[in-house]
């Protein structure tokens, strides 16, 4: 790879948000290192690239271990540069707090919150070295007010907005941007599974109750404009842009609003 060429490490890239970015990514000439536990889907998400565009990296994010692996392994591809790192890896549940075990919340925190600050210390030396670097984070539509339902979840996503705040002032010496994606509900696979209870998909049901499910082409445009923008938060659709609207001018209102859609977390039973 020619060291001038622009390069991006993405997380969670078997599919979701992570596969849409790197193929976007890749189809304007980046080269992009494809991490993730699937890697039979990192294998289908490197056919969709352009040939020589990539690179795939088995990755727990919760194993600083294989972190410092992963990202050695990128470096050799890339002269030892980062220009973007999409920290987007997440998982998450739906339910109130109280139905939750143990084990989910621990594992939610561990992937969401801890996996992320991993990441970015992992990749802080490569991204030190390479010219208008940026650690690009997935928040989410939960992060901008608290999602009945999805409580836990949402807290992750507030801490990984507030991880994208302070390194922003953090490494502005150092000619680090530091940046978050917001969006609502995107159509991925995790909302396309059918409940065989009810026959419908998670879209199926959030379309049901109202609820905005914009279509996954639109979070690489997105990712560009957050990456090549000024704002340290994009939110991404509709849906996300009226929540912050409102939580910024109207919050009893919206605490209202919502309240009215406080099962949606049980309904879908995953994030937005």
């Amino acid at each position: 790879m020619a060291e001038q060429q622009k390069s991006m490490f993405v997380t969670g890239a078997a599919s979701g948000l992570g596969r849409e970015v790197a193929r976007y990514f890749a189809n304007v000439g980046w080269f992009i290192g494809l991490a993730d536990v699937d890697m039979a889907g990192l294998a289908e998400t490197a056919k969709m690239l352009p040939p020589g565009m990539s690179s795939t990296h088995k990755l727990d994010v919760t194993d600083r271990a294989q972190w410092t692996k992963a990202v050695a392994e990128f470096a050799k591809h890339t002269g030892g540069h980062m220009t973007v790192l999409f920290n987007n890896a997440g998982i998450g549940t739906g339910g109130p707090i109280q139905d939750m075990t143990d084990e989910e919340i621990d594992k939610m925190i561990a992937v969401n919150l801890t996996g992320v600050i991993s990441g970015t210390r992992a990749c802080f030396d490569l991204l030190k070295n390479t010219p208008d670097a940026c650690v690009l984070y997935t928040s989410s539509a939960a992060g901008i007010y608290g999602s009945a339902g999805l409580s836990v979840y949402s807290a992750t996503k507030f801490a990984v907005r507030g991880l994208a705040e302070a390194h922003d002032i953090e490494w502005r010496h150092l000619g680090i941007k530091s940046r978050s994606l917001m969006p609502g509900f995107i159509d991925t696979n995790i909302i396309s599974a059918v409940d065989p209870g009810s026959n419908m998909s998670g879209k199926d049901k959030l379309q049901s109750a109202g609820v905005e499910v914009s279509p996954v082409s639109i979070i690489g445009p997105a990712a560009w404009e957050a990456i090549h923008g000024a704002n340290v938060h994009t939110t991404v659709n509709k849906m996300a842009k009226q929540l912050a609207f409102s939580a910024r001018w109207f919050p009893n209102r919206l605490r209202k609003s919502l309240g009215l859609m406080e099962g949606l977390g049980d309904v879908v039973g995953t994030k937005p």
